[in-house]
């Protein structure tokens, strides 16, 4: 079957930094199903681990985790699925990626796809609305107010494919005043369509811009990108004992400015309960089937703004240097091979 991986690891300005291959179809067997893949979508984690992680003994390593696509075959223990099932899901960071026109994949990490969107467009979200959902509502628990604070969250990268969805989920199942980031006004007037009550310059003092906005001090802040060069300003501006989280990864980051207000500090993972095989992995199935409702019922928008062709390696190339440029705005799709 066709994939795209790459055996040396490093810049994606390489010819060879993603390649075009052929490589043994795989079997669906316990928990797992085997998915063909329709339409993928490309991820800030997707260049990250081709500049880190080295191919062992000449495998290639298969990038890829978002991915839209049709139920084959089933293993022994899978029962919420059939052949002919349309999918959507993330994947395991720890198993081969959805940049093959077939993918293994444990299927209780799944939902059923939405019905009412193309297919392309729902490739944009599973990843993102994943790392958002379990943000928001597992680690800030912001239906848990914090006293004295603003009932209102800030999230910082507001207009990148977390972001995106984050503002949109907000809106939806929660009564928070959401104050997103953007510095270009393009991706400033996108997180206002999206549902953001105030948008904010991250190029410029946030504190200031958040002070000027006379609501108080936010009890939660959510940090997409850079956070570690945010910290001097989010210690400013958040409430006393609010909570802060983070998803992107900082060589170093330095949570003694937070003490004295007594700031939770949460990193969220996306990846953690399948690359644990956690109690609670199911639960990951549970959220993609309640936001393809939402689609379904039209309240949640995709945030695919770019579609870059089929999926192979000269496309995901072009992907990722855009996404490692800092300059996309929701998510880059693929479809077809």
């Amino acid at each position: 079957m066709k994939a795209i991986g790459y055996t040396i690891n490093g810049a994606i300005d390489r010819a060879n930094a993603l390649i075009d291959l052929e490589i043994e179809k795989p079997t669906a067997t316990g928990h797992d199903i085997l998915v063909k893949v329709e339409a993928v979508s490309v991820n800030p984690i997707d260049t990250k681990i081709r500049q880190s992680r080295a191919a062992e003994g000449g495998t290639p390593v298969i990038l890829g985790w978002d991915a839209v696509g049709e139920v084959v075959e089933i293993g022994d223990k899978v029962s919420q699925f059939k052949t002919g099932d349309k999918v959507w899901y993330a994947g395991a960071i720890n198993r081969p990626g959805t940049n093959a026109e077939y993918h293994l994949v444990d299927a209780r990490i799944v939902g059923h796809a939405p019905k009412s969107i193309e297919t392309s467009a729902a490739a944009a979200l599973p990843l993102t609305t994943l790392t958002a959902q379990e943000m928001i509502f597992d680690r800030l628990k912001v239906t848990d107010s914090v006293p004295g604070a603003a009932n209102a969250i800030v999230i910082i990268g507001g207009a990148g494919g977390v972001g995106s969805i984050a503002i949109q989920l907000l809106r939806e199942q929660t009564d928070l005043t959401i104050i997103a980031t953007a510095s270009r006004p393009e991706t400033q007037e996108w997180v206002k369509e999206l549902g953001a009550h105030y948008v904010v310059d991250h190029s410029k003092s946030l504190s200031e811009q958040i002070a000027a906005l006379n609501i108080g001090a936010p009890g939660f802040v959510f940090s997409t990108n850079y956070s570690e060069t945010y910290v001097p300003q989010i210690v400013e501006f958040i409430a006393p004992q609010g909570r802060f989280g983070l998803i992107d990864d900082p060589e170093v980051f330095d949570i003694m400015p937070f003490k004295a207000k007594a700031v939770s500090i949460h990193w969220e993972l996306m990846f953690t309960r399948s690359l644990f095989t956690t109690d609670d992995i199911a639960r990951q199935g549970e959220i993609l089937d309640a936001v393809a409702a939402l689609i379904d019922a039209a309240k949640i928008r995709s945030t695919a703004t770019e579609s870059f062709g089929t999926i192979n390696a000269e496309n995901l190339k072009r992907a990722h240097a855009l996404i490692e440029s800092g300059k996309a705005k929701g998510k880059i799709v693929l479809e077809g091979f």
